[in-house]
């Protein structure tokens, strides 16, 4: 299972380590936006300051040849008048694009319309004062001493104290900025690959580690299934987890297995053993009667047919309700079916019936199963009465109550759950047994709890057994 490639050990690892990685790249791409935001800010702040401290100058009536302006390289500055002339710039700078104003020297003037500005002259600033406004903010490139590199431009407008307005682009390197975040960017592409791969070991050494007892439940379960030893089970391990779960209903399943083949077996053994006894019967009569045709006995071999048809009967009902078989229920009037059972079975009963139906309750069932059940319990009863057989049929709390009672020997209290097994016969407690196979309660109470209802057995008021039988009403 380790080494498959669509083992659940495989898959958790592709898995965990996919998840980790789109995580780590969207962090991470986050971080370099982030960073590359902030570096952004604050070379903006830096070409604000810069272009403050020009325009501060000009405030205070320094002349354009004598500002004090910063070395180009660092904070290239340019000061543009109304009329697109430059009317300074910084020492060794060549050529300024994306600012909005082409012009690099002094005199030089720029592309736009002179007459743009004239709508805006009443919000240029006082004479000897700075502009308040927040600087226009542009990205361009300078060309200082025959180098190109990408700025931050800062445009500040100002009015000197001769009245004239102008504006001082000032811009700030961003090589630095760029740097940083390439620096970060490819130190977490370095990176990346490494945590993938301690992410990978990890979680494949952790999921080892989590299956290794899924892995011996497995193979447990192979010998058992190729040994057919039902007998064993599988290892639980000792932490309370899913796991341990899975092991311990496996050991339920496998027990309740267990007992469910042997259960089979033994009533296949039982089955052999009954159809044993009619059928070499039967041999025995049809070779007496091969040898001298004036000793057969008809009545005989009718007799143990009819046995062996009833038996047979029994096993296959037996057969399909252990195989699950659930004909369509529908509602039943249990009274009218109690009655026409007793008027169907009175010409041929050994002792009558007395029968109080105090109510007709309604069950959902099948009515050939449950006449089955009635009929299986009244034969009961009448093989073991002494002289009286009662029936009793009501409704209480919600349930119908059938109940069945004889004056017969009972049934031992140890003996109440016994007689509901498959070919159990209490033969010494119930001396009138007559060609009995012992199925005919079980297959009673199988019936009934398919229906939903409990078959229980105690002792009759007047001595001998009642079997009552709950079956909930529609």
């Amino acid at each position: 299972m380790a080494g498959r490639p669509g083992s659940v050990r495989a898959r958790t690892t592709i898995g965990a380590t996919a998840v980790v990685a789109g995580a780590l790249v969207a962090a991470g791409l986050a971080v370099v936006l982030l960073l590359r935001a902030n570096l952004t800010g604050q070379a903006d702040l830096r070409a604000e300051v810069a272009a403050r401290e020009v325009a501060s100058q000009l405030a205070t009536g320094v002349a354009y040849r004598s500002l004090d302006l910063p070395d180009a390289e660092d904070h290239p500055v340019q000061v543009v008048g109304e009329d697109g002339r430059v009317r300074a710039v910084s020492e060794d700078l060549e050529a300024v694009r994306g600012t909005g104003s082409p012009g690099v020297r002094p005199g030089a003037a720029t592309r736009g319309d002179d007459d743009d500005r004239g709508d805006d002259r009443d919000d240029d600033p006082g004479r000897g004062e700075v502009s308040d406004d927040d600087p226009k903010l542009t990205t361009g490139t300078a060309t200082v001493d025959g180098r190109t590199a990408d700025y931050r431009f800062a445009a500040i407008e100002v009015t000197t104290p001769r009245d004239e307005t102008v504006t001082v682009y000032a811009g700030a390197d961003l090589a630095a900025a760029r740097d940083a975040t390439g620096t970060v960017a490819r130190a977490m592409l370095a990176g990346l690959p490494l945590l993938l791969a301690v992410v990978a070991g990890v979680t494949w050494l952790v999921t080892r580690r989590a299956l290794r007892p899924v892995e011996a439940v497995r193979a447990e379960l192979a010998e058992i299934t190729s040994s057919g030893d039902l007998a064993r089970r599988v290892p639980v391990p000792d932490a309370r987890d899913e796991i341990a779960g899975l092991a311990a209903t496996t050991n339920e399943t496998l027990a309740a297995l267990e007992e469910s083949v042997a259960r089979q077996r033994g009533f296949v053994a039982d089955a052999s053993h009954e159809l044993r006894s009619p059928i070499a019967s039967l041999r025995t009569q049809l070779e007496v009667a091969a040898a001298h045709p004036e000793l057969l006995d008809v009545d005989g071999l009718v007799e143990d047919v009819v046995r062996l048809q009833h038996l047979a009967a029994d096993l296959l009902l037996l057969a399909r309700i252990d195989a699950g078989e659930r004909p369509p229920a529908r509602p039943v009037a249990l009274g009218g079916l109690v009655r026409d059972e007793l008027d169907r079975r009175a010409p041929r009963d050994r002792i009558p019936v007395q029968a109080s139906v105090e109510a007709d309750p309604r069950v959902m069932g099948v009515p050939g199963r449950l006449v089955r059940v009635l009929g299986n319990l009244l034969d009961n009863a009448e093989r073991h009465a002494d002289t009286s057989v009662r029936l009793s049929l009501r409704e209480e709390g919600g349930r119908a109550v059938l109940r069945v009672s004889d004056d017969g020997p009972g049934v031992p209290a140890g003996d109440r759950e016994r007689i509901f097994e498959r070919f159990v016969r209490l033969d010494d407690a119930r001396s009138r047994d007559e060609g009995g196979a012992g199925l005919g309660l079980a297959i009673a109470r199988d019936l009934v709890r398919a229906h939903a209802g409990t078959l229980t057995v105690g002792e009759a008021p007047g001595g001998g057994a009642l079997f009552e039988v709950r079956l909930p009403v529609t």
